[in-house]
């Protein structure tokens, strides 16, 4: 069924099934956003949404072909939503309708972490180091931007919010390296302690090289980062800790770190 495309009849109803998706599926970035003002929340809530949702579509079946169907859902109704008709109505499309219509969020950036979830169904080694890089910054470091652009950041901070979301996604895959080695992937082009070391320097520098940069209104969209540094540092210090599912800090040290964060107004 489709309908024109307006504001949800019921603004709340519809952030809240986001919040949920978030909760359930993205924890800590849901408790991450959660410590951003409200008038952020409701921007980044459908985005991260947005996420989860191609993020897990290959991950719910073992079949190539429905996985492909799940994800070219969502490029249609990112299709619909460019053309400017009508819509598709669905709890995370039609607040992400609003923020490509309203606000200019890139449909582009959408359709680039749809494609590059199409590693999950292949399940395919990386080629390399840089086709590794590709899909990180299509993916992390494209749903960083798109939180950024829905934020009202400007165009010229796109490589510097590009940087601190290649570091995020770089902390956030090597912690999902025993899961993903569970579920039979090859995740990591060189899994040998020095070429895992190297890449977790090279998310650090980037990572150095973003918050050197005053991104304003962009903060509440990098506040997802609020553990990259902690991890790439004992990445880089100790790679076992990687493969032994040893990187992500204990539930206090966790929580303390976002609550200066967010009394301190950074990232």
């Amino acid at each position: 069924m489709t309908c024109s495309w307006s504001r949800p009849n019921d603004p709340a109803m519809t952030l809240a099934a986001c919040a949920d998706i978030v909760a359930k599926g993205d924890p800590d970035r849901f408790r991450a956003v959660m410590s951003v003002p409200l008038a952020a929340r409701e921007r980044l809530l459908p985005l991260y949404a947005f996420n989860v949702e191609v993020a897990r579509a290959p991950w719910v079946t073992e079949e190539p072909l429905i996985a492909e169907m799940r994800l070219q859902w969502w490029r249609d109704a990112l299709d619909e939503i460019a053309q400017g008709g009508t819509v598709r109505r669905h709890e995370v499309v039609d607040p992400l309708a609003e923020l490509v219509r309203g606000v200019g969020v890139p449909v582009a950036v959408l359709n680039d972490m749809i494609d590059a979830r199409r590693w999950d169904i292949a399940r395919d080694a990386f080629a390399d180091w840089s086709a590794f890089d590709a899909h990180i910054d299509a993916t992390s470091g494209g749903l960083l931007w798109a939180g950024a652009t829905a934020l009202g950041t400007p165009d010229y901070l796109e490589a510097p919010c590009r940087d601190a979301g290649f570091a995020i996604g770089v902390a956030n895959w090597l912690v999902a390296v025993p899961a993903l080695e569970a579920h039979g992937r090859l995740p990591l082009p060189d899994g040998r302690p020095e070429a895992v070391r190297e890449q977790a320097k090279r998310g650090l520098v980037r990572l150095r090289t973003a918050r050197g940069v005053d991104f304003g209104a962009a903060v509440p969209a990098l506040r997802a980062g609020w553990q990259t540094a902690a991890i790439l540092r004992r990445a880089e210090r100790d790679p076992a800790a990687v493969v032994e599912g040893r990187l992500v800090p204990g539930p206090i040290r966790k929580s303390t770190s976002l609550l200066v964060k967010t009394m301190t107004g950074g990232w």
